[in-house]
């Protein structure tokens, strides 16, 4: 039976363009896997701690010598990546917050890298890789080629490189000047916006086909 791991990382709540992006693919997954079973996960609203020096240690430390702070931080260190290996298909939404990635991503991503659950430590090879990581990713500006603020979207290139240990491989669907239909200074771009949501939201549409009824 087909499995979702559909995540959710926005602070702006319904405002949110990320979180209306997941919705619409997971409800296309759903269309495409009507027996699937479905996890969800809000970084947001239940975000995952940092790292701290107990998860950091505790990945080099053997589970029988963990101190109760170790323990605590490999249970969910196991926790969050059995979410994953349970999972056929992961949905992580991915909002640009002051040019980066909403630092609960960033934690996220942090307890993902265990050497023996998530990468082999004597080869480097990604544990994680045989499965589908949709990244629905949503910019207030617009950051690219010929933009005023090329490549200052540090959140986009970033994540596949997070990620490289595990060998999950994400795919990126963007919408961007979300900010347009807010900001009067921004008036003029909302046309852009509109298309830059349109070609998103067709994308998103494409990825499964819906199950025949």
């Amino acid at each position: 039976m087909a499995h979702l791991l559909h995540i959710d990382s926005s602070i702006r709540g319904e405002e949110s363009v990320s979180r209306k992006l997941t919705a619409r693919a997971a409800e296309a997954w759903r269309a495409a896997h009507p027996e699937g079973t479905v996890t969800y996960r809000d970084l947001a609203r239940n975000p995952v701690p940092h790292l701290g020096e107990a998860g950091n240690t505790a990945r080099m430390v053997p589970p029988a010598q963990h101190t109760d702070a170790q323990a605590a931080a490999w249970a969910r260190m196991e926790e969050l990546i059995g979410e994953i290996k349970a999972a056929d298909t992961v949905l992580l939404g991915l909002p640009l917050y002051n040019y980066g990635p909403p630092s609960e991503v960033k934690a996220w991503v942090d307890h993902l890298i265990v050497p023996g659950l998530a990468f082999d430590p004597e080869t480097a090879r990604g544990l994680l890789g045989d499965r589908e990581l949709i990244v629905l990713a949503s910019r207030g500006g617009g950051y690219g080629p010929g933009t005023p603020r090329e490549g200052w979207d540090h959140a986009e290139p970033w994540l596949p490189h997070g990620l490289s240990l595990t060998g999950l491989e994400p795919r990126v669907i963007t919408a961007e000047l979300t900010l347009a239909p807010q900001n009067p200074a921004m008036a003029d771009l909302i046309p852009l916006f509109e298309q830059s949501l349109a070609t998103a939201e067709k994308e998103i549409d494409a990825l499964w086909v819906p199950a025949a009824a």
